[in-house]
């Protein structure tokens, strides 16, 4: 594995922390619903 550097802008450099954040979160409300479901906790709409 080569340790290889790039330059990018900071305001780059947020918007990409911003969406790797958001991605965590979704994961997370993924993974909680999931167990939800596994556990029979769901309403059906509809």
């Amino acid at each position: 594995m080569t340790n290889d550097t790039i330059t990018i802008q900071k305001s780059e450099y947020e918007r990409l922390k911003k969406l790797e954040k958001l991605d965590y979160d979704l994961i997370k409300q993924f993974t909680s619903s999931l167990e939800d479901l596994k556990k029979g906790r769901f309403k059906r709409l509809a």
